[in-house]
């Protein structure tokens, strides 16, 4: 074998990267929003604060609608890891001083850091760094990343209510604080995203066949912003995004105090919320897999179906062992929102302008921004339980399946002035 030939030593880098990205996932989005619903108690016990005051926090995540396309350009101008780690460090600081805050508008502040955070560490990276480092496999492994979010869930939620019990609220934010500090080590270390390191990769072992370049640029085709923006097809998919998200502001980071409320006690009640990040993780490899037989917008479909079903079973079954089976539903329903997503945007408008036109969804969140925590705060102030909250987001969720229905899809090579009305 000719020395050009001989396979370069060490293992591809994508990997690595694909790994670290995953626990940023898992840091971001299970420490900040998962496990939110552990430290409920504990704070109205400390400080008398209601459900709706402490939920307000929650709706602190419009913010990011507003961040989004300030962050992306950032990200495009100099790259993922410095974006990763200066989102890592404000979302490190809001957990730290979560610790030692004694006010409510404090507590607002704090929340806020760690929402700032949430653009740079989410969806925007994992989306460009997925894309360069897995350009023929994609799909199946935005699924295996994604699942960081909900094994975050799975790992924290446990974890928080253990330090909970024995060192107290306080210690736990700041237990969380320095696992956030631990993972933006590993991004300085490990993540790159420069087209050229990127194919001095190749030949390496577990190295894809087909590395980022030529390919890539291939796959650039699609819609323009501006055309996107004026089609019916993109409003009904950001309307049927939008109102999903209620499932999330409004029930996923209330089910541990649902649970609570039911009659379950703390250590039952995380290994019922760990349940349903574990068929989370489960759901985004398999919709990203059924998306490719059935199209990602009809998978969607049945993923809210799902969560609609569970979130049934929960009203139903109240405080029974049937409240299992009502998780499993639920957690196999709402994880593959998270690679469902970009999915459904590729499919309909095409890579060419993929970040653009994601990036003009954002504003359809606001609304269960907002409205979810207040929703399931104020209905449980009133009634004392969850099941009116739940009730409602089961027929908000109807109304998204419909308008993903609507969203029919336009082939660019025949679309007409009609389709862009």
């Amino acid at each position: 074998m000719a020395p050009s030939e001989q396979p370069k030593p060490g293992i591809y880098r994508g990997w690595p990267v694909a790994g670290v990205t995953f626990l940023t996932l898992a840091a971001s989005i299970g420490m900040g929003q998962f496990a939110f619903g552990v430290f409920i108690t504990p704070l109205e016990d400390e400080f008398g604060w209601t459900r709706t005051q402490i939920n307000i926090s929650l709706t602190l995540g419009v913010v990011t609608a507003f961040i989004s396309p300030f962050t992306g350009r950032l990200l495009d101008r100099y790259g993922s890891r410095w974006i990763m780690v200066i989102s890592l460090a404000s979302i490190a600081l809001g957990f730290f001083l979560r610790a030692i805050m004694t006010d409510l508008w404090q507590f607002y502040l704090f929340s806020l850091l760690i929402v700032l955070g949430v653009p740079g560490t989410t969806m925007m990276p994992v989306g460009r760094l997925v894309g360069l480092w897995f350009p023929g496999t994609r799909g199946r492994m935005m699924g295996i990343v994604t699942a960081g979010n909900n094994f975050g869930g799975m790992v924290t939620i446990p974890l928080a209510a253990g330090m909970i019990a024995l060192a107290g609220w306080r210690w736990s934010f700041a237990a969380m604080g320095l696992i956030v500090l631990v993972v933006l080590v590993l991004v300085v270390l490990t993540i790159r995203d420069d087209p050229d390191e990127i194919d001095r990769e190749a030949g390496k072992r577990w190295a894809p066949k087909t590395l980022p370049g030529r390919q890539a640029r291939s796959l650039l085709s699609g819609f323009s912003t501006s055309q996107a923006f004026h089609m019916r097809t993109f409003w009904f998919l950001m309307i049927a995004m939008g109102l999903q998200q209620f499932a999330r502001t409004a029930v996923s980071t209330q089910l541990f105090p649902h649970l609570e409320q039911k009659g379950f006690g703390i250590g039952t009640a995380a290994a019922m919320v760990s349940v349903v990040s574990f068929f989370a993780i489960a759901s985004k490899i398999i919709s990203g897999r059924v998306s490719e037989s059935f199209t990602a917008r009809y998978t969607y479909v049945a993923i809210i179906a799902m969560q609609m079903v569970g979130m049934a079973l929960l009203i139903l079954f109240g405080g029974s062992w049937a409240v299992w089976i009502a998780l499993v539903i639920f957690g196999l329903g709402m994880g593959g929102v998270g690679t469902l997503g970009p999915l459904v945007i590729v499919e309909n408008f095409g890579l060419r302008n993929f970040g653009g036109i994601l990036g003009l969804t954002r504003p359809a969140q606001i609304l269960p921004e907002i409205a979810g925590p207040l929703l399931a705060g104020i209905t449980f102030d009133v009634t004392d339980q969850y099941d009116l909250a739940f009730g409602i987001v089961i027929a908000i969720l109807g109304v998204s399946i419909v308008s993903f229905l609507l969203a029919r899809p336009v082939d660019p090579n025949a679309a007409t002035d009609t389709d862009l009305r």
